[in-house]
């Protein structure tokens, strides 16, 4: 994986994640954009649930392009139009995440590009680079 936790106590106080996240030298870094809970067919749930199961269904078909997986995020920065939605998006965020313990930034927004949307969310991931064949 090649990436090293560092915690100071703060992260465990709030949730499942780590204060900072160090990674190995020479690694291939993934962005991803900003990504809400929208279907294909741009129909959006009206609940935080529903957006945010489809939200983090995209994380790992974005990271498979990249040959990634969960344990290679490093860094996830989270936007929520309601407080009152915290402890519901993290267990969808939980249940993809598993035992992962990226870096996290979570903000509540008063608005996303669409006033329906409920959540949006970015990823960043590193992992060495393959040797060519």
């Amino acid at each position: 994986m090649g990436h090293k936790a560092h915690n100071i106590g703060v992260a465990a106080q709030i949730g499942k994640y780590s204060d900072a996240v160090e990674t190995a030298p020479n690694l291939r870094w993934l962005f991803t954009s900003g990504t809400p809970g929208l279907a294909e067919n741009k129909q959006l749930p009206k609940d935080i649930t529903g957006q945010s199961e489809l939200a983090w269904e995209r994380v790992p078909k974005m990271l498979r392009e990249a040959d990634m997986t969960a344990d290679d995020i490093v860094k996830v920065t989270q936007y929520l139009t309601r407080a009152e939605d915290i402890a519901d998006y993290a267990k969808v965020r939980y249940k993809f995440l598993g035992e992962a313990r990226p870096a996290f930034m979570l903000l509540v927004v008063p608005q996303l590009v669409w006033p329906e949307i409920l959540v949006e969310i970015e990823v960043i991931a590193a992992k060495a680079a393959t040797a060519a064949p």
